[in-house]
C-alpha cells in the first residue's frame, strides 16, 4: 500500500509519460492484463488510456487492471490511469519513506 507522499512522488514522475496501452470497447481482457504486467516489470510506472468507446466505468477498469497485474493504482485523471508495481529485476524508482 502506497502512502500519500509516495503517490505524490509517483504522480510527479508519471507526468511526462505517454500512455502505452489503450482500453477500448472490448474492455479489459486476460491478454491485456498479462501485457500490462510485463510492461510494469520492465518500467515500474505506466499510463493506460481509456478510450471513449469503452463501455465500462473507468474506476472499474482501473480496479481490474491493478488487481490483475497486482499493481498499485496511483491515479485516475480524466481517462488516464497511472499504475505502479515495483520491479523484481530492474528496480529504478526509489520511493520516499
Amino acid at each position: 500500500m502506497l502512502t500519500g507522499k509516495q503517490k505524490r512522488f509517483l504522480r510527479a514522475a508519471a507526468h511526462h509519460l505517454n500512455p502505452i496501452f489503450q482500453v477500448g470497447k472490448s474492455g479489459v481482457n486476460e491478454n491485456m492484463v498479462k501485457q500490462i504486467s510485463e510492461a510494469l516489470e520492465a518500467r515500474e510506472l505506466i499510463k493506460v488510456n481509456i478510450l471513449q468507446n469503452c463501455g465500462e466505468d473507468k474506476k472499474d477498469v482501473a480496479q481490474q487492471l491493478s488487481q490483475g497485474a497486482r499493481a498499485e493504482l496511483v491515479q485516475i485523471i480524466g481517462n488516464v490511469i497511472v499504475l505502479y508495481k515495483e520491479s523484481k529485476e530492474n528496480k529504478e524508482i526509489v520511493l520516499p519513506k
